[in-house]
Order: C-alpha cells, then structure tokens, then sequence
C-alpha cells in the first residue's frame, strides 16, 4: 500500500472508530427498539393502597414501588421544557381504561390505560414513546407498561413527579431506550375503530407486534 493510500485508510479507520464510539455512548441501558417490544417484568402488589408512582423527569423513567420495593420499572415520555410535566407530590385522580382523546387536534385518538394525576388534563397513559421530552406534560407509557400498570394502581395512589429518582443509576440504567419516532402512523380508521382497543388489550396494535 503506498503511503497516500495508507495515510487516508487511517484517516477513515479513525472517523469511523469516533463515530462508533459517539453512537455507543448515547445509548443507556439495554438494547434500543420500540415501545411495542417492550414487555417489563411485574411483580402483584400485597396491598394495593401500599403502591406508588414515583416519575423520572430526567431520566424518562417510571417505577412503581410497594415499601422499598420496586414492584415495575419502565421507559416513559414526558413533557417538553416549554410544556413540562407537573412536578410534585400528586395522586391519580381518575381511571379509564378505554379513553379518547376529547379535543382538537386528535380528537377520537385512544389514550388507552388513561390515569390523571394533578388535573383531568394530566395523565400516564399509551402514547407512542420517544428518549427525549416529547409530550405536552403527560406522561407516554409503552403498550405493556401501560396496561400493567393500569391494573397496579387505584384512584388515590400517590405519584411523585421529580427531576430524578433513586433507581435512575440503578434499575432504571439497565432499561432499554426506546424510539418509537421511526415508526409510521397507524390508519385513523384503525385508531378510531373498537379494535385498537381489543388489541391493546392482548399486548399488540396494528402491525408492530
């Protein structure tokens, strides 16, 4: 190999080692995907009253704790710095298991496995979920965290909005990041037919499973 042939092969070994690098180090915990894929290990609560919902602002993470165990943990969406998740000590306030969205723009879109905290217009719900801050202050779950959790809580557990949580460097680092912005959007005849919602309910939607 003669020397100019040489000195542009390390120039590109050396591009391509720093772009390796840069994409391994933007990733946290798991491997990447999409919410659909996504299926979080639960664990039943003894006494429901005991559960709480402690939210991860920063770190885009869920848990659901009974005492000082951590009954679910789960990847999630939150609210934009312009439209940010209420921070705070709240409480669930209402549950739908079936819900739509009520306004313009989107009206009739599901917002399934629907539990509002702080007010009616605040919510953890299904939503299609991305890494960073995406939402306008509700919180996104995947499909499966979604309905599991759905069926941990009840009206009145508490839920804990904050900029970090205990188990961010722990349970929550090992959590996969999730993407679901590739994906396409689902035909409105699906998402506003009765079969989005059975679907749902078996875990899967449209043709991401």
């Amino acid at each position: 190999m003669n020397r100019p042939l040489r000195f542009l092969t390390t120039i590109a070994l050396g591009v391509a080692a720093i772009l390796f690098s840069s994409c391994a180090t933007t990733s946290t915990g798991g491997a990447s995907g999409t919410a659909f894929s996504f299926d979080p290990p639960a664990k039943k609560p003894t006494n429901i009253s005991a559960v709480k919902i402690h939210i991860s602002t920063g770190a885009g993470r869920m848990y659901v704790t009974e005492g000082n165990e951590v009954l679910l943990a789960t990847p999630c969406g939150v609210g934009t710095s312009a439209t940010p998740t209420p921070k705070g000590n709240h409480r669930i306030t209402s549950k739908t298991r079936h819900r739509r969205r009520q306004s313009n723009p989107g009206a009739g879109y599901p917002m399934t496995y629907w539990q509002s905290f702080y007010s009616a217009a605040y919510g953890m719900h299904w939503g299609f979920v991305k890494p960073y801050p995406s939402t306008h202050g509700c919180i996104r779950l995947p499909l499966n965290s979604a309905r599991k959790i759905f069926d941990m809580t009840r009206v009145g557990t508490p839920v804990n909005v904050s900029t970090s949580q205990p188990w961010d460097s722990t349970i929550g680092a090992k959590l996969p990041r999730l993407d679901d912005g590739p994906l396409p959007n689902p035909p409105d005849s699906y998402m506003k037919s009765t079969k989005v919602f059975a679907d749902q309910e078996q875990g899967k939607m449209w043709n991401f499973n």
